[in-house]
């Protein structure tokens, strides 16, 4: 089952990195970007090495971005069996992901789309080889766009991601994240606007934020209720027309209905084929 929460944890922090392990984070993203200063990233890098060598334990690496210092060196310590996958910041070019594959031993690549370079060329990231999924860094692309807001303002960005993803056969991106650390109202309306959207999972930065998060991308007890009653009434009627609430239910509906049951871990009355 794909993740629906995937934590950053910074890289100069080795004492979280166990932490961040332990909230139920669908992954761990150890960040030697954003999170770290430019002076003490050499040292974040070496950190993340040590750790590796001591407790293999599988996390994803926010390199830094192709046109840095970094990047090389980012890379090549991505190599490590530990290293799940690599996070690439600011990713525009096809390129620079065939390079990253082949340095980092063809680990799964995680483009961030961040800006409109990025937004541009989404197909073409999408279609790489080693691509897992698409991530949306929301608020630096706000930033990159001059957009104010990250509701409506974003509604059609976030919609292309979805396609983009569907088209080329990978699982559904992930949403950026949400500053709201305190607020777990306004944190599960961002996740359950992302799920219904058609994202698949959503970027965390602090372990409370991951259990809100896993719970928003679960089908809710309602739907779970309505599926089953589908699916019910779809087996008794063997075939023949059916309604559920009034509406009638065809094959689409049925279909659905036992996505969401998949989804939850349920047991569906039937399988739809």
């Amino acid at each position: 089952m794909a993740h629906r929460t995937y934590l950053f944890v910074p890289a100069d922090r080795p004492e979280r990195y166990a932490k961040a392990l332990a909230t139920g984070a669908g992954a761990v993203i150890v960040d030697l970007e954003d999170a770290v200063a430019p002076d003490a990233k050499a040292a974040a890098r070496d950190a993340l090495a040590s750790w590796l060598a001591r407790t293999p334990a599988p996390v994803l690496v926010r390199v830094n971005a192709a046109e840095t210092a970094w990047f090389a060196d980012d890379l090549a310590l991505c190599g490590h069996a530990a290293v799940a996958g690599v996070v690439l910041p600011k990713a525009e070019r096809r390129a620079d992901l065939a390079h990253a594959s082949a340095i980092a031993a063809g680990k799964r690549l995680y483009p961030l789309i961040e800006t409109a370079a990025g937004f541009d060329a989404m197909r073409t990231l999408a279609g790489a080889p080693g691509v897992e999924r698409l991530v949306f860094g929301s608020i630096d692309f706000q930033v990159d766009l001059g957009i104010d807001g990250e509701g409506d303002e974003l509604l059609c960005f976030r919609s292309q991601l979805v396609l983009v993803s569907r088209l080329a056969g990978i699982r559904a991106p992930v949403d950026g994240v949400s500053t709201a650390i305190d607020d777990a109202a306004t944190l599960r309306a961002d996740a359950e606007r992302a799920r219904r959207l058609g994202f698949g999972a959503k970027l965390c930065i602090h372990p409370k934020q991951v259990d809100v998060v896993n719970r928003a991308f679960l089908p809710s007890d309602a739907e779970r209720d309505w599926a089953r009653r589908v699916l019910d009434a779809a087996a008794r009627a063997g075939g023949a027309a059916v309604a559920v609430d009034g509406k009638m239910v065809d094959k689409p509906v049925m279909l659905r209905a036992q996505a969401i049951l998949d989804e939850a871990g349920d047991e569906p009355p039937g399988e739809v084929r």
